[in-house]
């Protein structure tokens, strides 16, 4: 192991049954240029991608909303380039995520804002290039689908199908609802959840007809955060299964005949699942896996919510305290904000950089130029560094 120091109303969107999704902010309408194509693993016709894995690609990312089985879920992909220019930007309504009898305590005016940089609803799927490998990302507890939107979107630019769903049990409204008096939430199963994610798009879901024709599915990687780091690191023996990542997660993979790579990431300043932790996974994981520890993160730097706030610049915390939302004393046990010392762009264009690293290399076939943590300015806040063979 080597050691580197350096606005429409609430009832508006409630009423579409669990489709977060506003729009606001238009994206720009310069034109993009169409750049050189380049070959993926196999048959898969690609796009040329930036050599620096935190930088964006070249596709437009579309969302699109799904209902499977139980689960409410995001869809973000590549879409056809020049399609989302001109079209407001996708937001989310975090509110929707709130115990029912709390939602209205956030007004239009103060609730939180989350948005995209260049996504939009239902744009074409570029159909002209893929098949596209599959990236299911699993939040973490007392969180939400789309918490580490910002991330799924750099995925999904770089030609990445990437799916995330709310999962009962974990899903924040759930864990609150006991608090709020609401009653127990449904039970948790993020195994047999991920079951059905991927079965949905093998056994042609019509949910999902607009997408699975252009899936690999013999090149998937399953990520996750915190809980559901767990839950990702227990999905190794899937077929198709590539790779796994673990961001600030504690449990160790244990390798399947078809996977390739496992990601272990945390914060040195993580108060919630230590690094230690994250080592101890790693070390007792078998098969190809690389360890990064970042220096001064804590355990929400691998996801927007430190950085999700109102017009009134008050943080998520915050505008749940003032609005008097029941629970709000339990999320913020998990609201380690303050333990990130480091930058907030640069941190997450170190996730950003080494989850994409490992895809790349795993599911596109690119022979990566530079080596693991070898990724520019930001590489200067890694603390621990580490690639088994």
């Amino acid at each position: 192991m080597t050691d580197h120091h350096s606005q429409q109303p609430l009832a508006s969107y409630l009423a579409l049954g669990g489709a977060l999704l506003l729009t606001a902010c238009q994206i720009g309408t310069e034109a993009a240029p169409i750049p050189d194509e380049e070959p993926g693993c196999t048959d898969a016709a690609l796009y040329e991608r930036p050599t620096d894995p935190a930088q964006v690609g070249p596709w437009d990312v579309g969302v699109r909303t799904v209902s499977i089985g139980r689960l409410s879920a995001d869809v973000l992909y590549p879409a056809t380039i020049g399609s989302a220019a001109g079209l407001p930007a996708v937001e989310v309504d975090i509110r929707y995520a709130l115990p029912l009898s709390q939602q209205h305590l956030v007004t239009d005016e103060a609730r939180p804002d989350q948005r995209c940089k260049g996504c939009a609803r239902d744009l074409p799927l570029d159909q002209d290039h893929g098949p596209y490998p599959l990236v299911v990302f699993v939040h973490g507890t007392a969180s939400w689908r789309m918490q580490s939107l910002s991330l799924m979107e750099h995925w999904a630019s770089r030609g990445y199908v990437v799916i995330a769903a709310d999962h009962p049990g974990l899903f924040l409204q759930d864990l609150l609802s006991s608090l709020c008096g609401e009653g127990s939430g449904p039970s948790q199963d993020l195994g047999e959840d991920i079951n059905d994610l991927l079965a949905a798009f093998s056994q042609d879901d019509p949910a999902l007809s607009f997408v699975s024709p252009w899936v690999d599915l013999e090149r998937i990687a399953v990520l996750g955060h915190s809980a559901g780091a767990s839950a990702a690191a227990g999905a190794a023996s899937h077929p198709g299964v590539r790779v796994i990542g673990s961001l600030a997660g504690n449990r160790s993979v244990t390798a399947d005949d078809g996977l390739q790579a496992s990601l272990f990431m945390g914060g040195m300043a993580d108060s919630v699942v230590r690094f230690d932790r994250t080592e101890e996974a790693y070390l007792s994981s078998a098969g190809p896996r690389h360890l990064m520890g970042i220096a001064d993160a804590g355990h929400l730097i691998f996801s927007d919510i430190c950085q999700i706030t109102n017009a009134a610049d008050q943080n998520l915390i915050e505008i749940a305290t003032e609005a008097g939302v029941c629970g709000t004393e339990f999320a913020s046990f998990l609201f380690d904000c303050s333990a990130s010392v480091l930058p907030a762009e640069q941190g997450q264009a170190l996730v950003r950089a080494a989850t994409t690293w490992v895809l790349e290399k795993e599911l596109h076939c690119k022979d990566q130029v530079q080596d693991f943590g070898d990724f520019g300015i930001p590489a200067q806040w890694i603390e621990v560094l580490a690639t088994s063979p």
